[in-house]
């Protein structure tokens, strides 16, 4: 299977590439994104099996990339992996598709509890 992990701090992605590893995700796949257009695009190019998204990002946000990704028909599973966590943000998040919201700090056990059914 293929994750895409889309943030627009470098040191975020290899956090949460090292929690998944950590979590017994190891055999994925991992691409990574920078800012949600340039995971728009890594969606379309590389045709991930899950999206794991931070909310806040430049180009065009997390919350933006789920919407445009569903707006085209695409229906990869898709979830938040964030610093905030609101109860607007989880209502916006689930209207608009998204599995759930991960809050930061998180834990490789956080990561299987809520992964292991998608990614076995």
């Amino acid at each position: 299977m293929k994750i895409l992990v889309a943030d627009d701090s470098r040191v975020m992605r290899q956090i949460v590439i090292r929690t998944l590893r950590q979590a017994g995700f190891e055999d994925h796949d991992i691409v990574e994104a920078p800012d949600g257009a340039a995971a728009q695009t890594s969606v379309a190019e590389e045709n991930p099996d899950l999206v794991l998204s931070d909310w806040n990002m430049p180009n065009m946000s997390g919350i933006e990339l789920l919407h445009a990704l569903r707006a085209s028909g695409n229906t990869v599973p898709f979830a938040f992996v964030t610093s905030e966590c609101s109860d607007e943000m989880r209502t916006k998040a689930e209207e608009g598709g998204a599995l759930f919201l991960i809050s930061k700090p998180f834990t490789a056990e956080t990561f299987r509890e809520r992964l292991g059914d998608i990614l076995g």
